[in-house]
């Protein structure tokens, strides 16, 4: 075979496309047009996160005794994964422990609360913000399931900018669900500084300047709306739902 022809027969690799605002456009046509779940979506990517965290932080990689691990979750859809993450992690032997200040009012939210508190994961009533320590010496890492693609990262509230204020000071790991808890599109420089970031359905535009550790859980989205949004997303090995890009 001459150098032309084989030339001619490389596939050209498109680049994995990092989101802008398309995000919210592909989960209300999966919910709409594909006749998706709210709650079977949530559970998807719940359950794509606590197996991100157990490639990325296998049990005997844990360097404190007891597997602990702690969830802090905001408000809104973020939190619900947050939650759903949490639980599978307890059904992986893990150790969750939920913070969870705001509770949101839907029922949706509210059945992934009390799925966790059925499986006896504690919530904590106060995270320690003056003693950070306390943080460090109780949990080998913190699960960032606070503020999701929608939040208004300019416009950040009580308790949430507190937390973030513990975050950055926190030594142990931290893993961000989707989106750290800053924009969606920029990425700041005085916010916190995850270890891992967890994409769901496709990374978010932030997450082209992320250094860390980035795993992608989005196997399960329609062939027609990965070709309609030009996702490129990479082929993942054998049966996982989740490509460590």
């Amino acid at each position: 075979m001459n150098h032309s022809s084989a030339e001619a027969e490389v596939e050209t690799i498109e680049p994995l496309r990092y989101l802008k605002g398309e995000a919210a456009a592909i989960e209300t046509e999966l919910l709409k047009d594909y006749r998706f779940g709210q709650q079977q979506l949530i559970e998807i990517w719940g359950q794509a996160c606590a197996l991100a965290i157990t490639k990325a932080y296998p049990l005997s990689s844990l360097s404190k005794k007891q597997p602990t691990v702690l969830v802090i979750c905001g408000p809104d859809q973020n939190g619900s994964i947050g939650l759903v993450c949490a639980r599978h992690l307890r059904i992986f032997e893990y150790e969750p422990t939920i913070y969870h200040p705001k509770r949101s009012s839907q029922s949706l939210h509210q059945d992934f609360t009390v799925q966790c508190e059925k499986m006896d994961i504690p919530f904590l009533s106060y995270l320690p913000t003056e003693q950070v320590q306390l943080i460090n010496d109780a949990y080998n890492l913190v699960i960032d399931a606070m503020l999701g693609p929608e939040a208004d990262i300019s416009n950040i509230k009580e308790p949430y900018s507190g937390i973030l204020g513990t975050l950055k000071q926190v030594k142990i790991p931290i893993a961000s669900v989707d989106v750290p808890s800053w924009d969606e599109e920029e990425a700041t420089q005085d916010g916190i500084h995850p270890e891992v970031l967890i994409s769901l359905t496709a990374p978010k535009k932030c997450a082209a300047c992320f250094s860390g550790k980035h795993y992608l859980a989005g196997r399960f989205l329609p062939y027609d709306i990965q070709k309609k949004y030009e996702l490129n997303l990479p082929d993942f090995p054998g049966t996982d739902t989740l490509i460590e890009l």
